[in-house]
């Protein structure tokens, strides 16, 4: 168990700062976009569905890593004043009730649609560009996976934490 827990960590945590690149190809991009749009009058028809691609990646891939640290947006106003296993049972009974049901129903939807877009060619309608959508389909179902798989790794740790008493690391 230790070992799926470390490698769905190890995981994550790659894609997280791997994907954190695209942030810089994001920047670069909307820059040269930015000049050629405004200094020379020029825009690029694949520019802004390529900013498009390359800011939905960078926010799905870091899903997982953002769990992975705990990092997600949370009201701490008692959360934070209760002590670790107390904090553990909300985060059990959360991720049991509310998270698996959703994420594994995001998980099947967008394998649906990752095929779908693969099987028939799909192409992105938003500029005359016209780029396929399986790329970006395929790493939205990744990223959303990958972050299901984070959170069974997350509640292991916490069901341990509820159990014995102790972190599970």
């Amino acid at each position: 168990m230790r070992k799926f827990v470390h490698t769905v960590d190890a995981i994550s945590e790659w894609t997280g700062r791997t994907g954190r690149w695209l942030i810089v190809a994001l920047v670069v991009l909307v820059t040269t976009e930015v000049t050629l749009r405004y200094v020379f009058n020029s825009p690029t028809l694949w520019g802004y569905e390529l900013h498009v691609m390359l800011a939905a990646s960078s926010y799905i891939l870091a899903f997982a890593y953002t769990h992975r640290h705990r990092a997600h947006v949370r009201v701490d106003m008692i959360y934070a004043r209760i002590p670790p296993r107390g904090q553990a049972l909300i985060d059990f009974l959360g991720t049991l009730l509310l998270f698996f049901p959703f994420i594994f129903l995001l998980c099947f939807v967008s394998w649906e649609w990752m095929y779908d877009a693969w099987k028939t060619g799909e192409k992105m309608p938003i500029t005359g560009w016209y780029p396929p959508a399986g790329p970006l389909r395929t790493v939205i179902l990744y990223g959303l996976c990958l972050f299901a798989v984070q959170a069974i790794a997350q509640f292991i740790r916490d069901t341990y934490l509820l159990i014995r008493g102790k972190p599970y690391d």
